[in-house]
């Protein structure tokens, strides 16, 4: 069993934990044929999650490519991809050319996406979650995919009600989410035209300490700012979780496409998790609004029967963010706007 530390000093020990491998992946890698490659690896979650394949192949014994695509805006990750073994390639995912230039490898992760500021920017927000999903998926049709969704293309529910499931008839509400079923659609279009095997992944959130619901709740109270209610549950899942769920999907891929909630077993809620984090950090807890009856949430059961549950529990992720934040270390500083109930990002 993992000895897990008490609290993570520095971005070198995240990444550390971000992208250690679980033995199931381990194993996996034994047993799995063909490369990996990583289209929007330079996102939130791929540099770790690129990173966690590469380790788990070597603790494997197993050579396989493993291959990161982006534009790379930041030469940063592009370096740390390279000085981690991960093959790297720089280019534009909605430029034909480039896309038909990729080489052919047998499992495919899809992390490229448009969230933040897709109000104002819809043509290019469904240009990436829509009609790119149509160009990979028309590229790799002899391929294994594993594609990033959201729980976004889900309704909102009741609070009560165990969470949106897999089988239940998505409901987007604004563009961003509704460009984020044209992903999917587009994905099983390709399963059902070409048979290729595809994991459509709604994942509901990834957190770590420089981002994530917690890091935004975490940040508010240790600066005296009052917590906004009418959102008042979520699910959260430990990025490193997430990483290690989301590539063992490849033993899910099925034609017609397969559909899987991702996230944490527990019902956040959100006024007790600001109150946890005030008695953590010593601060004192203001609130505004009042919790809706309904929120954006997912069923995890199936996920968790066929993947397993997640290693970090909640507790523990509270306490790392709380001490995170209170020693001022490095955040990314782009709230996830987990709040908003009208689909406006």
């Amino acid at each position: 069993m993992t000895n897990y530390p008490n609290q993570i000093t520095d971005i070198e020990q995240l990444e550390d934990l971000l992208s250690l491998p679980t033995p199931e992946l381990v194993q996996m890698m034994k047993h799995i044929d063909g490369d990996f490659m990583f289209l929007g690896v330079a996102g939130k979650m791929g540099v770790s999650m690129a990173r966690m394949a590469k380790r788990a192949c070597d603790e494997a014994k197993v050579k396989k490519r493993v291959i990161g695509v982006s534009r790379f805006s930041d030469a940063a990750q592009l370096s740390f991809l390279n000085e981690s073994g991960i093959e790297t390639i720089k280019g534009d995912l909605l430029d034909l050319t480039f896309i038909n230039s990729l080489p052919n490898v047998k499992n495919i992760i899809y992390l490229a996406g448009m969230k933040f500021g897709s109000v104002g920017n819809e043509p290019f927000t469904w240009a990436m979650n829509s009609f790119l999903p149509g160009l990979v998926v028309e590229r790799f049709k002899d391929s294994r995919i594993v594609a990033l969704s959201t729980g976004c293309v889900y309704p909102l529910v009741n609070v009560d009600s165990g969470g949106s499931r897999e089988t239940d008839a998505p409901l987007p509400i604004g563009e961003y989410a509704q460009s984020c079923l044209g992903r999917e659609r587009l994905f099983e279009y390709g399963s059902q035209q070409y048979g290729t095997s595809v994991a459509l992944i709604r994942l509901n959130y990834a957190v770590e300490m420089r981002y994530g619901v917690l890091v935004d709740i975490a940040t508010k109270v240790f600066h005296g700012k009052t917590i906004d209610l009418t959102m008042g549950y979520a699910n959260v899942l430990w990025q490193g979780d997430a990483n290690d769920m989301i590539l063992r999907s490849f033993g899910l891929c099925r034609a017609p496409a397969e559909h899987i909630n991702i996230s944490g077993a527990e019902l956040v809620s959100v006024a007790k998790v600001a109150e946890q984090f005030g008695k953590l950090m010593s601060k004192k807890v203001s609130f505004s609004g009042k919790e809706a009856e309904s929120a954006l949430l997912v069923n995890v059961a199936k996920g968790h029967y066929l993947l397993g549950t997640p290693k970090i529990k909640l507790d523990r992720v509270l306490k790392w963010t709380a001490d995170w934040v209170m020693n001022n270390r490095y955040l990314l500083g782009k709230a996830t706007h987990f709040e908003v109930r009208d689909g406006k990002y």
